[in-house]
């Protein structure tokens, strides 16, 4: 893993230290993906101070700062293609956040060594964001409403959806049903789902939290999985991987992310959603659990949350939602208060 970056990050075998840091994190089984985004923040970050002609192991608030509005001031790379922007420059802002996680992880990994005192990238507490003191953040954190579609956006979705193999149609039924990260779905194995209870299981080691858990799924769904299973023996008869390549070039190896994700953009775009992403199926589901009143503890454990803060940033109810709830809340108030002055109770009779 260390030779492979080294060889798309140079810039990482000339610093000792930052090689020796991401070996550890990949030996102590770290997902490949994370250690490649900690590798890539890390690297941009040790270029700037190759440029800027400052010992990484010496640098200063100063030198993160820059390195910050470099970032800040960064150009986006998709240009046009670019559908929204949050941070107003050309890196979203959670872009943001992840390049400056693995500086301030590379900094703590110093101190613990004792080759510095300190680390100079802050993190921000609470008591900041209440006035009351404390480090504040190098780059505030937005915590923006998810994007939910509208019931024509989503059938719209659905209604180029049903002109798609019956392998996509199954992983798109799945990722709603069962509320389903990207990485999840696509790591799902044979027996993973159970037809006889329609449950399917999530196992730990392909979560993001780590946390397993068995979701179920919907009688529609269980029939699109017997066809695909049909479809699939055609394939290859073994067990293993759920979904497979179908490409002459991967034919009958597992499906990869970006074969998803690149699947579900192709389908957006010809929706004439282009917002729809692999992951508004899992903020769509939750929000339609909440919608039918399930109590918040028990979406935050369907969805895998460590916490029902997390939850909640998932759940989008629109304003029109809302507005009916404090409607009908408002109303029952009025007649409550009405009823203290004409002496009857709420259903209209005398007291």
């Amino acid at each position: 893993m260390a030779v492979q970056l080294e060889e798309k990050w140079p810039v990482l075998g000339r610093h000792e230290q930052a090689a020796t840091w991401l070996r550890i994190w990949s030996d102590l089984g770290r997902a490949p993906r994370t250690i490649d985004a900690y590798a890539r923040g890390l690297a941009e970050y040790l270029e700037l101070c190759e440029r800027d002609g400052v010992d990484p192991l010496a640098a200063g608030k100063a030198n993160v700062a820059s390195f910050v509005r470099e970032l800040t001031s960064r150009p986006s790379r998709l240009g046009a293609k670019t559908v929204a922007l949050d941070s107003g420059s050309g890196l979203a802002n959670a872009t943001l956040q992840q390049r400056l996680v693995p500086v301030r992880l590379f900094y703590d990994f110093l101190v613990e060594e004792g080759l510095r005192d300190s680390n100079p990238v802050g993190r921000g507490r609470y008591g900041a964001r209440h006035g009351i003191g404390g480090a504040r953040p190098l780059v505030p954190r937005l915590v923006k409403l998810p994007w939910i579609p509208t019931e024509q956006q989503w059938l719209d979705v659905l209604a180029v959806f049903r002109e798609e193999p019956i392998r996509n149609r199954l992983m798109l039924a799945l990722a709603y049903d069962a509320a389903l990260r990207r990485e999840e779905l696509c790591s799902l194995r044979t027996d993973d789902l159970d037809p006889a209870h329609r449950t399917v299981r999530v196992r730990a080691e392909t979560t993001k939290t780590r946390r397993g858990r068995s979701v179920p799924y919907s009688a529609a769904t269980g029939v699109l999985f017997s066809r695909y299973l049909a479809h699939r023996a055609t394939i290859s008869k073994s067990r293993g991987p759920l979904f497979l390549s179908e490409s002459r070039r991967n034919h009958a190896e597992p499906l990869s992310l970006w074969t998803w994700s690149k699947v579900v953009r192709r389908v957006a775009l010809a929706a004439g959603v282009p917002q729809f992403s692999t992951h508004t199926t899992r903020h769509l589901c939750l929000t339609d659990l909440a919608r039918m009143g399930w109590e918040l503890h028990a979406i935050a454990t369907f969805a895998g949350h460590r916490n029902t803060d997390t939850t909640l940033r998932y759940i989008h109810l629109s304003g029109r939602e809302l507005s009916d709830k404090l409607n009908r809340g408002m109303a029952e108030i009025h007649a409550w208060r009405i009823s203290l002055l004409t002496g009857t109770d709420v259903e209209g009779e005398d007291k």
